[in-house]
């Protein structure tokens, strides 16, 4: 049986080591909060004491982290992955970082005999809980081939792209739509409002008419007009997604466009103290620009 070590059990990572548990997959867990692998080790998990003793062990090691620095330092740090995983183990990082920091550490990995694939998610917790995640894979293809399995377990579509990066600047493109998406809803909401209109009746229009988007539904619904909101993906994760989105934008020449504006709102938004609020959160100092509430009033 593949020995699976799984290392980052926050909002998705725990959700994702989950379902490999439920599909009867052998899996060693870590968190720096040892107290987060509580309830995976209650559900058959192994809690390993440190990165290297889990690494060490894996045949596929799994990163679910924050910020590409914490790739980085997880994989070629002092004690970190590299130094203890064995020659011909697959890494499989699900963080979103930008393609230049996947290609760094699948370099590294590589001279230590070790495959590293870039294979960020989209979905969310409820795709994770669900298995039914998009995932991007970039790096080498018998290392894709060889995990398959386990990806299929986890996402419901799971494409491979390419080198290592190819996954990498496919996330960047995503979270660039989540987040000009998102600023666009919160200012068409916000202005209807202002202007008048009633936010449930404006947003049951637009979600039928060609003004609507999946961000839209998502933010309005499970957020805004309910006012909760608790993420799903915090505005601080969507700040550094568009910023390495339009980081990827400069690297190709095409420049920065809807992303700057984008950046700068959620920017703005983690200054007024929302950066652990859901994405959707954005929308509040817009509100409080013009003086509205958009929520639902039947």
């Amino acid at each position: 049986m593949i020995r699976v070590g799984f290392i980052g059990l926050g909002v998705m990572g725990s959700r994702m080591a989950r379902r490999l548990l439920e599909a009867g997959f052998n899996v060693t867990v870590y968190n720096r909060t040892p107290e987060k692998a509580v309830p995976l080790v209650n559900l058959g998990a192994r809690q390993a004491a440190t990165v290297a003793e889990l690494a060490g062990g894996a045949d596929v090691i799994c990163t679910c982290l924050s910020m590409p620095d914490d790739v980085i330092n997880m994989y070629t740090g002092e004690g970190g992955i590299l130094e203890a995983a064995r020659p011909g183990t697959v890494c499989l990082d699900f963080t979103t970082v930008g393609p230049k920091t996947s290609r760094l550490v699948a370099e590294q990995a590589r001279q230590r005999g070790v495959a590293y694939l870039d294979a960020p998610v989209s979905g969310g917790p409820e795709g994770a809980e669900q298995g039914t995640l998009t995932m991007m894979v970039g790096g080498d293809q018998a290392a894709w081939e060889q995990v398959r399995p386990l990806l299929g377990a986890l996402g419901k579509t799971v494409e491979y792209l390419g080198e290592s990066g190819a996954g990498s600047a496919a996330k960047a493109i995503n979270q660039y739509l989540v987040a000009v998406h998102s600023v666009a809803a919160a200012e068409a909401m916000v202005a209807g409002v202002a202007y008048g209109l009633d936010a449930g009746k404006l947003y049951r229009l637009l979600k039928e008419s060609y003004g609507d988007s999946r961000m839209l539904r998502r933010h309005m619904e499970q957020f805004v007009l309910p006012r909760r909101f608790t993420p799903g993906g915090a505005v601080k994760y969507v700040h550094k997604d568009v910023r390495l989105a339009n980081e990827l934008m400069d690297e190709i020449g095409l420049g920065r466009r809807l992303g700057i504006p984008a950046e700068k709102a959620f920017a703005e938004a983690i200054a007024a103290g929302l950066a652990d609020l859901d994405m959707s959160a954005v929308i509040q100092l817009l509100e409080q620009r013009v003086g509205v509430m958009v929520k639902e009033t039947e």
